[in-house]
């Protein structure tokens, strides 16, 4: 029954751990998007008329 506590507090650290990761990673800008806004003037989605 103890092992049920040691594997509770082991996935709660491991747990922590990314979240702390991912907190980490968004304050230093890895999901901060630099290329796209530049792209997307060149393919601008207009209708094209047949006639």
């Amino acid at each position: 029954m103890s092992i049920i506590f040691i594997l509770i507090g082991i996935s709660i650290l491991v747990a922590g751990t990314f979240l702390l990761l991912f907190f980490w990673a968004v304050r230093s800008g890895q999901y901060d998007d630099s290329e796209t806004p530049s792209r997307r003037m060149l393919f601008e989605n207009t209708p094209k008329h047949d006639e």
